[in-house]
């Protein structure tokens, strides 16, 4: 009797302190491939961090995969430590979320770029297409040549849906524009290879393209790099890559990742929201770049027309395709 009464008591303890655990605000964060100073994705996701342990004192948990098969290890250690909410860089970590999240239903997971349906992951994704679409805008009205340049990272569909939403916003401003596309690799590599990402530049330049929009992590480094060595404008993604190369980008398409993780972070596990999160131009989850960096190259007319686009896409007037969708771009 007196062992059934220990063995309730442990299993109470257990119980107790696995709550407490998961009461207890204590995020991390697993960086994905590129680390976190790829000054793109990883990085913007760093910032919210940052920003996050300087408003509120409270430190986190970050680690940085080197490899694909650190994903669920990465993800297991800080769940085994009772980490919660613990954020996933990216949309290679869904099948490594999913199956962690169902072991430890009592934590908060989340992860940016992906939907893992279960009622412990928040999902956040994001309206690409439509950022993507005012750079692609700008782009066509910068450019002298008529053509101009797209270079993703791995090729997959959400990739696709910034080359989409970017042509599309070419054509808007210039019709007969020529869009060159291409993408890096087909493995996770494909996010972290700089100088494949100059050499792919250069072949577009030689083809006439005087503009040239990055989608590819820390290899859109190299495409932004070879830009401004051969003359040619470029775009960065995700953070503002404007200061890179000063009077040689064009703008930066933002996608607040920063702010997502923030916001993860502060609301913790008690202000916590499962489910998929979207945001768009509309919840000032995208948009573009303007600062002392690419002041001279925006004109007041190029500004005037995409802030005009960022009315017309939120009140519905301009519909801009979601690639993912279907799997079509209506313009190329």
């Amino acid at each position: 009797m007196l062992r059934r009464s220990l063995i309730g008591a442990v299993a109470a303890l257990a119980v107790s302190v696995t709550t407490a655990m998961a009461a207890e605000n204590k995020p991390a964060i697993v960086f994905d491939i590129g680390g976190k100073f790829d000054k793109s994705f990883n990085e913007s996701m760093f910032n919210g961090a940052e920003r996050f342990k300087a408003e509120t004192g409270v430190a986190y948990g970050e680690f940085e995969i080197a490899n694909e098969a650190q994903r669920e290890q990465a993800i297991r250690n800080f769940a085994d430590q009772g980490f919660s909410p613990i954020i996933a860089a990216g949309f290679a970590q869904a099948a490594a979320v999913e199956k962690v999240a169902k072991e430890y239903p009592e934590l908060k997971f989340a992860i940016v770029d992906m939907v893992v349906d279960l009622p412990n992951v928040q999902s956040i994704v994001f309206k690409e297409h439509e950022g993507s679409y005012l750079v692609g805008l700008m782009a066509g009205m910068a450019s002298k040549s008529g053509t101009v340049g797209f270079v993703g990272g791995m090729d997959i569909p959400l990739i696709r849906k910034f080359a989409c939403g970017y042509a599309q916003g070419v054509k808007a401003a210039k019709p007969d524009a020529k869009i060159i596309q291409n993408m890096t690799g087909d493995t996770g590599a494909a996010w972290n290879d700089p100088v494949k990402g100059g050499e792919i530049t250069k072949g577009q330049m030689a083809q006439g393209a005087d503009v040239i929009y990055a989608a590819a992590g820390a290899t859109g480094l190299g495409v932004l790099q070879a830009a401004a060595d051969g003359g040619a404008l470029s775009i960065g993604v995700d953070a503002n890559q404007n200061y890179l190369h000063p009077g040689k980008v064009l703008t930066s398409m933002l996608k607040r990742v920063d702010v997502a993780v923030f916001n993860v972070m502060k609301n913790g596990n008690d202000g916590f929201k499962p489910g998929k999160q979207v945001l768009g131009l509309a919840e000032d989850g995208v948009g573009y770049a303007m600062d002392d960096n690419n002041k001279p190259l925006v004109t007041a007319e190029m500004q005037a027309a995409a802030e005009k686009a960022k009315a017309d896409i939120i009140a519905g007037t301009i519909k801009v395709h979601d690639y993912t969708t279907d799997n079509i771009c209506p313009v190329q």
